[in-house]
């Protein structure tokens, strides 16, 4: 398997790990939506990081979905996903406030990085924002109610989506995020960003380090 994409998107890196924790060998190949674009249209022409090209060259795309599909090929038995109803109701409920918080993350960035500052539309931005700190508000509330493990066997979907997301908006868009509003969250984070997956796979422009599939 391949996976196309920079490590700095958190979407890109959710897959990396998660692909590591199921034990599933990939090699990493970090193409940017921007600088690279026609060689990332070559692998697939909707240029969307990440892509997943398959062992028979099937092309996935979305992390969501790449990440089902690595379910369905990892050994019987290693799942990131809890089976108990309740349990999985749980996790849904986490990765969709995770997931959030990334896409309002990126709408900030994509509003400062593509639109010069005069063109800067600050209702939105502030609409944005709002619900951004939502997400995460929430998330810490949940995490407040349930803390998130990182034992070892213990690290689950919910889990590594919310510290890599929060991890992304700290990097990018810190200064609407007070850390000290979330210390539940940094926790997690900061424990999370120490295990060897995630090490192997750190934010930025780098290139996946390989082997880590314990």
């Amino acid at each position: 398997m391949q996976l196309i994409g920079m490590l700095d998107s958190p979407y890109v890196r959710r897959v990396a790990i998660s692909l590591q924790l199921l034990g599933l060998e990939f090699e990493h190949r970090p193409l940017s939506v921007f600088r690279n674009f026609s060689e990332f249209a070559a692998i697939n022409p909707v240029v969307k990081a990440p892509s997943l090209v398959c062992a028979d060259g099937t092309v996935l795309m979305d992390s969501t979905l790449i990440l089902d599909y690595a379910e369905s090929v990892a050994a019987p038995g290693r799942s990131l996903m809890p089976t108990d109803s309740a349990a999985r109701q749980h996790a849904l409920r986490l990765l969709g406030l995770a997931l959030a918080a990334c896409e309002k993350s990126v709408q900030i960035i994509y509003e400062h990085m593509l639109r010069p500052p005069e063109k800067y539309h600050a209702p939105w931005l502030d609409r944005v924002t709002g619900q951004l700190q939502a997400a995460y508000g929430a998330l810490e509330m949940e995490l407040a109610r349930a803390p998130l493990s990182t034992a070892p066997g213990k690290l689950d979907q919910a889990g590594v989506t919310t510290a890599v997301a929060w991890h992304f908006s700290q990097q990018m868009v810190a200064e609407r995020l007070p850390v000290a509003q979330f210390p539940r969250l940094n926790e997690h984070s900061v424990r999370a960003e120490a295990l060897l997956q995630f090490k192997a796979a750190p934010h930025g422009p780098t290139t996946y380090r390989g082997g880590v599939t314990t």
